[in-house]
């Protein structure tokens, strides 16, 4: 077979530094389609983004090149340089130092869609931690809560 194709679904999630609520909604917007680009510059496609104001989610085919530690890394750095840049208040801005990535069938896209895009109405009732905690557990990660928040 001549050609090599993929379809890597992942759902991206993570947070602001010591998860500092500065990510406005002035910025949210520019922030999402941002990402985006870095997102397509490494050959993969952001097929949703929603954010509150202290993470992200971000659903996207991952590219099929390229190691998901790397898209982190290029997307985690390249936002955070370009935040600097918009606003004095985002001077001092770091994304925090960790992570976490999941598989997304198929068949669950449209829902984790919506999971994405309604996250404002979410976090009216359940915290950054308490929703990451939630995902570790659905995806069965174990994980040291010494370690997990920066």
């Amino acid at each position: 077979m001549p050609q090599s194709l993929a379809q890597i679904l992942v759902h991206l999630v993570f947070s602001t530094k010591n998860r500092e609520a500065c990510l406005t909604d002035d910025i949210r917007d520019e922030l999402h389609a941002y990402l985006g680009g870095i997102i397509e510059n490494q050959k993969g496609t952001l097929i949703r983004a929603g954010s509150v104001s202290d993470h992200i989610h971000l659903l996207l085919a991952h590219p099929r090149t390229c190691a998901p530690a790397d898209l982190v890394q290029e997307t985690k750095t390249g936002s955070s340089k370009w935040l600097k840049t918009k606003a004095a208040r985002y001077t001092n801005f770091h994304w925090q130092g960790g992570y976490g990535i999941f598989s997304v069938s198929h068949s669950h896209r449209s829902a984790v869609e919506d999971y994405i895009a309604n996250q404002a109405e979410h976090h009216r009732k359940v915290t950054f931690q308490e929703e990451y905690r939630r995902l570790l557990n659905k995806y069965s990660i174990h994980f040291d809560e010494r370690y997990v928040w920066d």
